[in-house]
């Protein structure tokens, strides 16, 4: 999993509350379980003027000028600015996958959905939780070339004209994130002490180990 420091980029107001993880990637690109691909078929169903299918060739697709991902100013935005309750529906991981292969890094937003919020930091996305009316301000301010500077380890949010806003995140989750690192990389730092508790148990109880 990338690291996460610091990221100065343009932000993208999605002004939608409760979007769900079918709008983030529809159904039909679930059947992949890779981790990436799926950046072309975000938002899919709002993003293009036809049905996406896996495997199409994204670059030839019409477009829908009303997406604000589709306007120009955004398409490199690294920030997405949301409503309440982005991310809820189904416990899919595809979901912060087709927002980390797209290029986001960090979410904005009131509330996420308990189990997407999760999801994210496990694959490198850091979410953040801001007051209604600090987003509210966020939205209104937020226009083409609008951009925020986001330290995790500071845990600010820097605005253009310099007012500084702090957010909370659970230290563990902070941790991880700094360094880069998942649930694998977080048993394997005790790879050491797991071999030799195998060891011991193999000793004590070698019938289980029979075979």
């Amino acid at each position: 999993m990338e690291a996460f420091k610091k990221t100065s980029s343009v932000v993208a107001p999605l002004d939608r509350a409760n979007v769900d993880t079918d709008a983030i990637i529809p159904k039909q690109f679930l059947k992949s379980i890779r981790r990436t691909g799926f950046g072309p078929y975000l938002f899919d169903e709002w993003r293009y003027l036809d049905r996406g299918e896996p495997g199409m060739d994204c670059s030839t697709r019409p477009l829908n000028p009303d997406l604000v991902l589709n306007q120009p100013c955004y398409r490199d935005a690294r920030i997405l600015l949301t409503r309440e309750n982005f991310g809820c529906g189904s416990s899919r991981e595809h979901a912060p996958w087709a927002l980390v292969d797209y290029g986001f890094r960090v979410l904005i937003g009131p509330s996420f959905a308990d189990i997407f919020y999760n999801n994210c930091f496990k694959n490198g996305l850091l979410p953040i939780v801001l007051d209604s009316a600090v987003v509210d301000r966020l939205f209104e301010e937020a226009s083409d070339g609008y951009r925020l500077t986001v330290d995790l380890d500071a845990q600010t949010i820097t605005t253009p004209s310099g007012d500084v806003v702090d957010f909370a995140i659970d230290a563990s989750r902070k941790h991880r994130l700094l360094n880069g690192l998942d649930e694998i990389d977080l048993t394997l730092q005790h790879a050491d002490d797991i071999r030799a508790y195998e060891k011991r148990r193999a000793q004590a109880a070698p019938w289980l180990f029979d075979g």
